[in-house]
């Protein structure tokens, strides 16, 4: 009798279709080459993303301002004046204002404000060495005294107080620098040209403009 012997066959894929060693490199590569693809899309979108977030700094945080100066109320406590003569003299408070527009602090030396009648000097405040914050306004109190002793004569003064408006301009100029990000400085000046009109009869400040 002849012995049966047990013989294993291979089994087969289910689609009846067997991966070739060739077929299995070119699907790695193609997974491989994927995978660089996509890495470098996302190199790309990070590249795109900090020069997008670079030029916002650059117009925006980075750009430097030039801070401003200006006077807000001024408190009148006296104002006496003679036609005739013609003299005058006031006392009145006020407030200088240095307003700092910048992502980094405005630290400024001392300076002064002048006040003018024609362009002549007739009072002088000091302002002090100090410094506007990021975003922020630094004020500064001030007592000033305006006087004609420093004025030659003239007969546009009498005329100015016969009409009952007096009008004063002021300036300010403090040199500075704007700090950003703790490693650039760049020199920046705060400027002010204000024009003051007294109202004689009631002692008051009729107008202020500043620019």
């Amino acid at each position: 009798m002849a012995e049966k012997t047990d013989q294993a066959y291979p089994i087969a894929p289910a689609n009846g279709y067997t991966r070739s060693d060739g077929e299995s490199l070119v699907s790695e590569d193609e997974l491989k080459r994927k995978k660089r693809i996509k890495l470098f899309t996302y190199i790309g979108i990070f590249i795109v993303f900090q020069i997008i977030v670079m030029t916002v700094l650059g117009l925006t945080v980075m750009k430097v301002k030039t801070p401003k100066a200006r006077l807000r109320e001024i408190n009148v406590q006296t104002i006496n004046s003679v036609p005739a003569t013609p003299s005058f003299d006031a006392k009145f408070t006020t407030q200088i204002r240095i307003k700092n527009t910048n992502w980094g602090p405005y630290k400024f030396d001392a300076g002064s404000a002048t006040f003018l009648y024609q362009g002549v000097t007739i009072g002088q405040v000091v302002i002090p060495k100090s410094k506007a914050g990021m975003l922020s306004t630094k004020k500064i109190n001030v007592e000033v005294s305006v006087d004609t002793n420093a004025l030659p004569s003239s007969s546009t003064l009498g005329s100015e107080l016969n009409s009952g408006v007096l009008t004063l301009t002021s300036q300010v100029q403090l040199k500075g620098k704007v700090e950003l990000m703790l490693i650039m400085k760049k020199n920046k000046n705060a400027a002010m040209d204000c024009t003051i009109a007294f109202d004689l009869s009631s002692k008051t400040v009729k107008t202020l403009h500043c620019k």
